[in-house]
């Protein structure tokens, strides 16, 4: 991001987000990620587990049927306890963890979401959301509570966002950011980044419309072959990831957004935050699990009255990691799929995906990351070399 660039950004955050939730951005996240990330930092030099921040998919359900999902609704939705989720926010909030990233299924069909957000809103949680059930109400919920920066998933423009989302799809969730945008909230949009779209939604126009539309960052994923084998024909190659990260390089200099590219720190070098203690989402059944797509696990925060000990104490998570390490700085989804077939059954760890993760790793050919050791191409940006250093900054797994 050139000077000028983030002059205009600025002045965007200043007119197009309330004060009063620009205020409760620093108050209740940037304030407290510092903290977060030295306990981190300390706790990693022992050898011990302090997430930053954690993943909580609440339910099962879903409105859509987007293709390539890892999510596959139920006639019976599966719910996180309120009671388990209340228990372990408060365990989090007693070891410094403040940030939480709400997801689903779609969690604005979770039935105590508002209960979550209001009894807890010392914390700062990112939603992300297909943007179906936002309308004017729940825009101006969230503006009142000031504890929510909501991540809108689009895929394109209406054409090749509606082929993976559904009919119609592109049209309400403009809506649903017109109504985000009214309020003045600061939200974001979720791009998934496949063969399909790979050209569309890297191009100058699309990040420009995103402006338009009064986003304030645009988080890229790659995207990942869990909801069928078929999906991997979606997967990007070596030279695409590449040029992905060229091109977010470029698009960062002439557009008044944060662009977040996920998973490269300031170096250009890939890493998995599982693998390295960053992060962990725990599944609507209280599993314990790597990352959203990754849906196994071998233990659960509804064994013990401490949730956030039990994660902090997970051997499975541990061996993950070092599983992880041992292999690449990327994604060993992509990479390894038969390896980590064979670990994730040799650990004992349960198919929390309805029996479909291990015959779609087992069926699923080796494919690249973003591990391209020979074409790391670093920040040129002062801006985002500070914001990786310094913060979890562009960190999520939802792709």
């Amino acid at each position: 991001m050139t000077f000028g660039t983030f002059c205009r950004f600025l002045r965007r955050l200043t007119r197009e987000v309330a004060p009063e939730i620009l205020f409760s951005l620093w108050h209740r996240w940037l304030r407290r990620v510092g903290p977060s990330l030295r306990r981190y930092r300390q706790a990693r030099k022992r050898g011990e587990l302090a997430p930053p921040f954690l993943f909580l998919s609440l339910t099962s359900a879903c409105n859509l049927r987007c293709q390539g999902c890892w999510v596959i609704p139920e006639n019976r939705a599966k719910h996180l306890p309120p009671a388990l989720v209340h228990q372990l926010i408060e365990s989090g909030k007693k070891r410094g963890l403040f940030f939480y990233t709400l997801l689903g299924g779609e969690p604005l069909l979770y039935p105590w979401l508002w209960e979550i957000l209001e009894r807890h809103r010392e914390c700062y949680f990112q939603i992300i959301t297909n943007g179906i059930g936002i309308d004017e109400e729940v825009a101006a919920r969230w503006r009142r509570l000031g504890n929510v920066t909501p991540l809108v998933s689009v895929d394109g423009f209406a054409p090749t966002n509606d082929r993976r989302r559904g009919t119609g799809t592109y049209h309400r969730i403009c809506q649903a950011l017109h109504y985000l945008r009214q309020k003045r909230l600061f939200f974001g949009v979720a791009t998934t980044i496949s063969r399909d779209n790979f050209e569309e939604v890297l191009s100058p126009g699309f990040v420009r419309e995103m402006v338009g539309q009064g986003v304030m960052y645009l988080w890229y994923y790659i995207l990942r072959p869990m909801g069928s084998p078929e999906t991997a024909q979606l997967c990007l190659t070596a030279e695409q990831i590449v040029e992905v990260r060229r091109r977010l390089l470029q698009l960062r200099r002439h557009h008044p957004l944060l662009i977040i590219d996920t998973y490269w720190d300031e170096k250009g070098r890939a890493f998995c935050p599982a693998a390295l203690g960053l992060g962990y989402h725990i599944g609507p059944e209280g599993s314990i699990e790597p990352c959203p797509p990754l849906s196994v696990a071998s233990e659960s925060i509804q064994n013990g009255t401490d949730p956030l000990g039990t994660i902090l104490g997970s051997r499975f998570l541990r061996d993950f990691a070092q599983f992880v390490n041992e292999r690449t700085r990327g994604c060993v989804i992509l990479e390894y799929p038969k390896e980590l077939t064979e670990f994730l059954r040799n650990s004992g760890a349960r198919d929390y995906s309805q029996g479909r993760l291990f015959a779609c790793l087992e069926n699923q050919p080796a494919l690249p990351s973003h591990h391209q050791p020979q074409a790391e191409i670093p920040e040129d940006s002062w801006l985002y070399r500070m914001l990786k250093r310094r913060l979890f900054f562009g960190l999520a797994g939802y792709g």
